[in-house]
């Protein structure tokens, strides 16, 4: 409506805080109500338009360059006038209200994916480092600055400030890491300490197939260049320098501590959760924890991070409550000193941890919900998750794609919208069965909403966690967390170890837990993984469907409310039936010609029992396939000696032969006919001729990364790992 009518503009339905009466303007000169983004406001949103910025800039083909960023700030400075003058054009009747209130908000959300490319565009360059473009063996040196182990049970140590040998500074990746081969936890140099070894080291791995993780991106944007392994003796170049390290030298020193004073995996698990420190922590233990939906037990995490500073906060806040009773006067109110002394707590929580990305993502959770008790705001809501979500993802924006930065907010959001049925349904349960209500009510929400995230990124669902939770998380919050506390309040004094035994016991617990539900028939399912366009639907559409359903201030009219949850919930369903009708490839190929997998009726074949076997579990697992690899390989489909593997592709005129070994290059041509698909681990010389067959040899896998193969028309239809990644950094081409 007009500003001449002499009635108050209409608000946008879905976003209005309030509807204004109408009623005449006292005078021209007084100042239009705000547009319906100020009056809402737009916090629950500013996430939502950083993380469809930052979306947009990985699923890119190329790296952005200045050129791209240039062209988006033209858009930003266009978005940004059109926001700025659209109240005036109201004003002067050149377009209606309801019109101003949506260019506002479209300028907005603009605004924000500009945001949201140009933050990942600048962590984009800071992580920018060189990574090994081949295979090296030989001296390595560097600066120990992570010790942990790796899924195979071996001890890793990471180096900065590496030198290698033959290779200028400005070709030395910043940081390598190496598994050592039979090295124990407790033979290991210091954190910061600077050691020199012999090793074999490569350029981080590619995904297992199109679509599968890449590490390599992960690894770039943590300054990882190159990976290997050594089996030789470390040596000792220069002891730490630098008060920096008397905090990784702290971390060790108490983990080390705990684990001894407790003893067994009990011990190491107590000193993770304490520590950070998961490098005692053997390979079955995690998968006992996986398998019982435990893991993020022993990763420090949110729920880590709350419960401690929630004991601080609980328990100081009572025992001030108490001195007041007795008389004791407070210059602040005790529940905001207790906010103060829960936050340095975290912080200290933090620091003894190492500061992961985890860490720091669940401290700033923490800290953002200690920090609205100090501004007397609710503690936990949608916009101090938000808020929280908004600093993880400037500093850090591809957290986005990771499954503890989903899991973790999708799990918060849940409990936050259960929070208002359950104020209203509690009072009508005995007050003694209410706390267990209300564990099962948190742990089945939690578990729903973090349940779908958890199978498309590790495609395996643990079908009794919320058993193993109910029995585990309570222990946790009520014997574990307390205790190590206690433990740490008590250690100066010498007096730690009634604490830390009561530790032991609630760790200790939590291992029979997870041993007991890993043991039950049918514990672990495995789910095909999803197509890329699945996790997007399922994110968006289950955030546009929260955002649009809540009520609070904003008060939608019930038609926008009904539309806007209801296209968030279609696009819900669409994720969901995306995934359950996708149909995983035909032919998988192996980055490096080591493996290739044919899928038939009795599920994937591979060509080898052996050989692979890193890519080739991930297929397994990706397809939903519980079977080992000598169990996929041992299935009806390849015939032929084990370096000359032949197989029929049903439904098709075409075979796939794979060789291998010695030799492989040489017997190659013989077999590149028509209708064949040949996969080599070596080059093929083709004397400049296109062959006649479909090959990939090592020199075009060196171009590809891993090979996904389908025939939709009898015809291969191929889609390559290149295909995703493009002209990326990480690629390495």
């Amino acid at each position: 409506m007009s500003a001449q009518t002499g009635m108050a503009p209409p608000s946008l339905p879905g976003f209005a805080a309030n509807r204004l009466r109408a009623g005449p303007k006292p005078t021209v000169a007084h100042k239009p109500r705000p547009a319906a983004a100020a009056r809402a406001g737009l916090m629950p949103w500013v996430p939502v338009g950083l993380s469809a910025g930052i979306g947009i800039w990985f699923a890119l083909p190329f790296q952005p360059g200045p050129v791209f960023f240039a062209l988006l700030a033209v858009v930003a400075i266009c978005a940004l006038i059109v926001t700025g003058r659209a109240i005036r054009w109201a004003e002067t009747g050149r377009i209606s209200w309801r019109a101003a209130d949506l260019l506002r908000l479209s300028g907005w959300a603009i605004l924000l994916v500009a945001a949201g490319l140009s933050v990942t565009g600048i962590r984009a360059m800071r992580a920018d480092a060189p990574v090994l473009g081949w295979r090296y063996y030989g001296p390595v040196e560097g600066r120990v600055v992570q010790i942990d182990r790796s899924g195979r049970d071996r001890m890793r140590i990471t180096l900065d400030q590496v030198v290698l040998r033959d290779l200028s500074p400005a070709r030395t990746p910043e940081k390598v890491r190496l598994s050592l081969m039979n090295r124990a936890a407790d033979d290991l140099p210091r954190p910061g300490q600077r050691v020199m070894l012999t090793g074999h080291l490569s350029p981080p791995p590619g995904p297992a197939s199109p679509g599968s993780f890449d590490f390599r991106s992960f690894a770039w944007f943590d300054g990882l260049g190159a990976v290997g392994y050594s089996r030789n003796p470390i040596l000792n170049v220069a002891p730490p320098q630098g008060g920096f390290w008397a905090m990784h030298q702290a971390q060790r020193a108490i983990a080390q501590a705990i684990s001894d004073r407790i003893g067994g995996q009990a011990g190491a698990v107590a000193a993770a959760l304490m520590t950070g420190d998961r490098s005692g922590i053997t390979e079955a233990t995690n998968e006992l924890m996986r398998a019982s939906n435990l893991y993020h037990i022993i990763s420090i995490s949110g729920l880590h991070m709350g419960m401690l500073a929630g004991f601080i906060y609980g328990a100081l806040r009572l025992a001030l409550v108490a001195a007041q009773g007795a008389g004791l006067r407070l210059r602040w109110p005790a529940h905001k000193i207790a906010a103060v002394v829960a936050m340095a707590g975290a912080a200290i929580y933090l620091w003894l941890s190492g500061g992961g990305v985890a860490t720091e993502r669940a401290f700033i959770m923490v800290a953002v919900m200690l920090m609205a008790i100090l501004a007397d705001r609710r503690a936990i809501s949608l916009r101090s998750v938000a808020l929280a979500a908004t600093i993880i993802l400037v500093l850090n924006p591809e957290a986005l794609g990771s499954p503890g930065f989903q899991m973790s907010f999708a799990a918060t959001v849940a409990l936050i919208l259960v929070y208002g049925p359950w104020a209203r349904l509690s009072p009508a349960i005995p007050w003694w069965l209410r706390p267990v209500v209300m564990l099962v009510v948190s742990s089945f929400v939690a578990g729903m909403a973090t349940s779908p995230i958890a199978a498309a990124h590790f495609s395996r669902m643990a079908q009794y966690g919320l058993l193993a939770n109910l029995l585990a998380v309570p222990v946790m919050g009520t014997l574990v967390m307390p205790a190590g506390v206690i433990a740490a309040l008590l250690a100066p004094l010498g007096l730690e170890a009634p604490a830390l035994w009561v530790m032991g016991l609630g760790t200790q617990w939590m291992l029979i837990v997870a041993q007991f539900v890993a043991d039950l028939d049918g514990a672990v399912s495995a789910i095909p993984m999803p197509p890329t366009a699945v996790m997007p639907l399922l994110g968006i559409g289950a955030t546009v469907a929260v955002l649009g359903w809540r009520r609070g201030q904003m008060r939608p009219a019930l038609s926008v409310t009904v539309l806007t949850s209801g296209g968030g919930g279609l696009l819900v369903l669409a994720g969901f039936l995306t995934w359950g009708l996708a149909a995983r490839p035909l032919l998988l190929i192996a980055p490096e010609g080591e493996a290739v997998g044919l899928m038939t009726p009795a599920g994937r074949v591979v060509s080898k029992p052996s050989g692979g076997s890193f890519v080739v579990e991930n297929w397994l697992l990706e397809d939903g396939d519980a079977a080992t690899q000598a169990e996929s390989a041992g299935r009806a489909g390849w015939n032929g000696p084990r370096r000359e593997r032949q197989a029929r592709i049903e439904g098709t005129e075409w075979r796939v032969v794979h060789l291998t070994g010695k030799g492989a290059a040489a017997a190659a041509l013989p077999h590149c006919t028509a209708q064949v698909i040949l996969i080599v681990d070596d080059r093929v010389e083709t004397d400049n001729k296109a062959p006649p067959c479909l090959l990939f040899d090592q020199r075009r896998l060196k171009q590809t990364g891993a090979v996904a193969i389908t025939f939709p028309d009898g015809d291969p239809q191929l889609r390559s790992v290149a295909d995703i990644t493009g002209a990326r950094p990480w690629a390495g081409r």
